[in-house]
């Protein structure tokens, strides 16, 4: 929707300042119009809430209010749509504080995709509170016993089906993203000869479509963990080092922000008052 909308003022978008002025849309897109300043309150609304989800994951009273995995589900969808809302305030000129704000925003949103490839490998409980070793351990022996249960395989023979290559445990920033994207691909693979393999044996078992579909789905979990397991000192110390660049971008962004509403208050560059 955002994109249609930054679309739909394409050809105003292009004009020169000169230009613009004298084009009928100039009165709606322009910052300080109806459309242009509507797009930078509700951005600056949203750039607000942004900022609660360090509050919920600080504050363990606030977990009424939902777990963290659904915060943070809703953290990155409502700060995807944030650049294109400040674009449209902007008239996509992004000069002085605005354009350092703008661009410091983008790098937020950039890591924020890493933030999350990271965060949804290190194993968590559904509060979304990270897992210990014992509770991973817990859990694979738990999917095993149920993928065994539903093929009528014995458990250590699940076991070996789901084994993976063991490579050693990276420590540099770069080899440990290459071995997680390794590792997804790697699982996807496996899962694929998998279910071929299922499917090819569905004549000689009871197996159907719906159970297969289950046994893929307990089977990617297990190996999942397994990788996660193996990969989790990497990707805890990656993922710290990630809140060490990602929060300077996102503080200098909220100090462009605050400045900037501070001076369209300050000489009344608004239409609402």
């Amino acid at each position: 929707m955002l994109a249609l909308l930054n679309l739909a003022g394409a050809q105003y978008y292009r004009l020169s300042l000169g230009e613009r002025a004298r084009s009928p849309l100039h009165e709606y897109l322009r910052p300080s119009g109806v459309v242009g300043q509507s797009a930078g309150l509700l951005a600056l609304l949203i750039f607000f809430f942004l900022w609660l989800y360090p509050f919920r994951k600080k504050y363990r009273a606030l977990a009424f209010t939902g777990s963290i995995a659904r915060w943070l589900d809703i953290h990155i969808l409502a700060a995807i749509g944030l650049p294109l809302l400040v674009a449209m305030h902007a008239s996509w000129r992004f000069d002085g504080i605005v354009g350092l704000g703008y661009y410091a925003m983008l790098v937020v949103c950039a890591s924020g995709i890493v933030g999350r490839y990271l965060y949804v490998r290190i194993p968590r409980s559904r509060s979304g509170v990270a897992s210990t070793r014992e509770e991973i351990a817990i859990e694979r022996r738990t999917l095993i016993t149920d993928i065994a249960a539903t093929t009528g395989l014995d458990p250590f023979e699940v076991q070996q089906v789901l084994s993976v290559s063991k490579s050693g445990e990276s420590s540099g920033m770069v080899s440990t993203l290459l071995h997680l994207a390794s590792n997804d691909f790697t699982r996807r693979r496996l899962m694929r000869a998998l279910r071929k393999r299922l499917r090819s044996a569905r004549g000689r078992s009871r197996l159907d479509k719906k159970t297969i579909a289950r046994v893929v789905d307990l089977a990617s979990r297990e190996i999942s963990l397994e990788q996660q397991l193996r990969m989790l000192d990497a990707t805890q110390r990656l993922f710290g080092y990630w809140h060490v660049a990602h929060r300077p971008f996102a503080v200098t962004a909220l100090v462009a922000v605050i400045i900037h509403v501070a001076v369209v208050i300050a000489v009344g560059a608004t239409w609402f008052w």
